[in-house]
């Protein structure tokens, strides 16, 4: 199980260094904004 959980978590930290090389930190905060405003009536 605990090596389950490594392998899981090594995974999970690869995708979000890619993601952040990649750029796509920004645009993931842009929809997040977007959604939370829609959902509140705003936007």
């Amino acid at each position: 199980m605990k090596l389950r959980s490594a392998a899981l978590l090594a995974a999970s930290l690869g995708l979000i260094v890619l993601g952040v090389l990649l750029g796509q930190n920004g645009e993931v905060l842009q929809k997040a904004t977007h959604v939370c405003l829609e959902c509140i009536g705003i936007g």
